[in-house]
């Protein structure tokens, strides 16, 4: 049996978490166990918990990559644990404490947003090289270009291994519960409904999609919208939503629990990242569903869509651009039925859980066969 040991420093759910949590549901408990350290408090412990994987809470590290006191820490519970691997998840102390006791150390980057010119064009790139490199066997991508973004610092792609996230399907809800959301959110029969469900930050796109709306409004076209969760930029979208009179047209829900009962009334599903999208768990799940996307050409967002299989992709930032792709969405009910089929065929072949979990294995397997070269 081969024991990991991971290490994650997020007291809230995020990407990080959801995709913990993913494997974890999928492990191949035949040949892997588990446990999870976190810091005090951390929203991720009663979700691991259900799982029935041992959770160990330090008084340390809350939302931060490196944390000095962390180290003596989790060197601490490494040894008490013995882990044959150790798996970070953004974890700089998690890594350095898994290198001082010698073990073999798989490392997540989560993230796909590049680093900035003052790093990549300065002496700064060898620091962030080298201890990305000294304190990692192997280092997972999210996509492509997550490892696209390590190679620009230098980071060895001989370390780097890619890996999309995957979800558990979403399951449908049914006519009668739709039906009841859709009147609770003033959406009415015929109206044709999008929906972006992330957090509201700049970097997500929200503005350049309300701009997309009042164009698609200027022409006599009125979808619904639904916006689901919040964020610092909530209010700033808000108001702009006011501004271009989309008051009627745009719904902000808040943070939603219930994620299929939501995408269950889509005809499609919007990511407008212009800056940093690695692979997105939402995107997979609206796939699941038979949920087409419609998405920004950004970072890791051309891998998780298909260009005319599962959904259209168009340029960052380029508000006519998405509007001519909601448009052709509308007036064509054919392509909007062949990328709703195409979106869960994707899914089926790409993302689900069970190769999700076989990739994360390999990577392990891996780890561990260069540990003992």
């Amino acid at each position: 049996m081969t024991k990991i040991l991971n290490i994650i420093s997020d007291t809230n759910i995020g990407g990080a978490g959801h995709a913990t949590i993913n494997y974890l549901k999928a492990m191949d408990k035949r040949e892997f166990s588990a446990a999870v350290v976190l810091p005090q408090g951390s929203l991720l412990k009663p979700k691991i918990d259900e799982l029935g994987i041992e959770t160990i809470e330090i008084d340390a590290m809350a939302d931060k990559s490196f944390d000095r006191v962390a180290i003596a820490i989790l060197e601490g519970i490494i040894s008490m644990q013995s882990p044959d691997i150790v798996h970070t998840h953004g974890s700089l102390s998690g890594r350095i404490a898994a290198k001082n006791c010698g073990k073999a150390v798989v490392f997540t980057r989560h993230s796909a947003f590049p680093f900035p010119a003052r790093i990549r064009y300065s002496p700064l790139r060898f620091i962030f090289k080298y201890l990305y490199e000294k304190f990692s066997d192997r280092i997972i991508a999210i996509s492509p270009a997550g490892a696209d973004i390590l190679k620009s610092i230098g980071v060895s792609s001989a370390k780097i291994d890619v890996m999309l996230n995957g979800c558990e399907p979403l399951s449908r809800a049914n006519d009668l519960r739709c039906e009841e959301l859709r009147e609770s959110l003033g959406i009415s029969e015929g109206d044709f409904v999008l929906g972006i469900i992330a957090r509201i930050e700049d970097y997500k796109g929200h503005l350049g999609i309300l701009e997309a709306m009042g164009i698609l409004k200027a022409r006599g076209k009125n979808p619904k919208l639904i916006i689901a969760g919040t964020g610092s930029f909530e209010d700033t979208v808000r108001e702009r939503a006011r501004e271009l009179g989309l008051c009627e047209n745009v719904i902000f829900t808040g943070f939603v629990t219930d994620v299929a009962l939501y995408m269950s009334i889509l005809d499609a599903q919007l990511n407008a990242s212009y800056i940093s999208e690695a692979s997105s768990v939402s995107i997979a799940e609206g796939l699941s569903l038979g949920v087409c996307c419609i998405a920004s050409d950004c970072s890791g967002n051309p891998y998780m869509v298909s260009e005319g299989k599962s959904g259209l992709l168009f340029p960052p930032r380029d508000a006519a651009a998405l509007a001519e792709r909601i448009l052709q969405l509308m007036e064509d009910e054919g392509l909007h039925s062949a990328l709703c089929s195409g979106a869960r065929r994707e899914y089926e072949e790409r993302f689900t859980l069970e190769n999700y979990a076989h990739t994360i294995e390999n990577i392990y397997r891996k780890a561990l066969a260069e540990k003992e070269v």
